[in-house]
C-alpha cells in the first residue's frame, strides 16, 4: 500500500483528490495539510511514501517545503502539483529533489500511475511544464536569489547585510548585479520578475 499525504490549500480540490485516490487499491491518503507549515508537520508525523503538493500555498510554497525535506533527509517523494508552468520552479524542483512535476488538471488514473511510477523510481513530469521551463534559465547565483528574497519581504540593504553577516558594501554590490541581470532599475522591479518567472 502507498501511502500518501496531500498538501493543496484549496480544500474542495484536496477533498475531491483524496476521494478519488482513495479508491485505487493500492494507495491510501494518510493524510492533508492545508498550507506548507502544515505539510511539513504532518510529513514528519505520518512518514508517508509519498507527498503530493501544491506548489504555492501559504506560509510556505511546496518547492520550499521540499527544500526542507531534502535537507531533512526525508524519505517522502515529492511530487508537485501547479497550473503554472513558470521557467524557474521545474529547475527549483530538481534541486530540492522531487520526484514529480505535473500539471493539477491530469486525469486522477494519470495522476494515481505517476504516484506509481515515483515510487518505482522514476520521475514523472508533464511535457507542457517541461517545454515551459525550457525557455529561459535562472541567471540568478544562490546568494543573489537569497539577497532578493529578503528585499522582496521589504528589507534595506543594511536589514540584510546584518542576517547574512555580510558588509553593507557587498549587498549593494550584489544587488547592482541582480538589477544588471535582470535588467530592471529598481528592486522591486527586480523582485517582481523573478517571482513572476519562479526563480525565487
Amino acid at each position: 500500500m502507498i501511502r500518501v499525504v496531500i498538501a493543496e490549500d484549496q480544500r474542495l480540490l484536496r477533498g475531491a483528490m483524496a476521494s478519488l485516490l482513495d479508491l485505487e487499491d493500492d494507495i491510501e491518503v494518510a493524510g492533508e495539510a492545508g498550507d506548507g507549515s502544515e505539510a511539513l508537520a504532518v510529513i514528519e508525523r505520518l512518514q508517508p511514501d509519498v507527498c503530493l503538493m501544491d506548489i504555492e500555498m501559504p506560509y510556505k510554497s511546496g518547492l520550499e517545503v521540499a527544500e526542507t525535506l531534502k535537507a531533512k533527509g526525508s524519505a517522502t517523494k515529492v511530487i508537485i502539483l501547479t497550473t503554472f508552468a513558470r521557467p524557474g520552479y521545474l529547475e527549483r524542483g530538481v534541486k530540492a529533489g522531487i520526484q514529480g512535476y505535473l500539471l493539477k488538471d491530469e486525469p486522477v488514473d494519470k495522476l494515481a500511475d505517476a504516484i506509481r511510477r515515483v515510487m518505482d523510481g522514476h520521475r514523472e513530469v508533464s511535457p507542457e511544464l517541461v517545454f515551459g521551463s525550457l525557455r529561459e534559465e535562472n541567471p540568478l547565483s544562490d546568494r543573489e536569489r537569497e539577497i532578493l528574497k529578503l528585499a522582496g519581504s521589504g528589507q534595506s540593504a543594511g536589514e540584510i547585510a546584518a542576517v547574512l553577516h555580510l558588509s553593507y558594501g557587498t549587498v549593494r554590490n550584489y544587488i547592482s548585479e541582480i538589477l544588471n541581470k535582470l535588467e530592471v532599475k529598481s528592486r522591486i522591479e527586480a523582485v517582481r520578475l523573478a517571482e513572476e518567472k519562479g526563480w525565487i
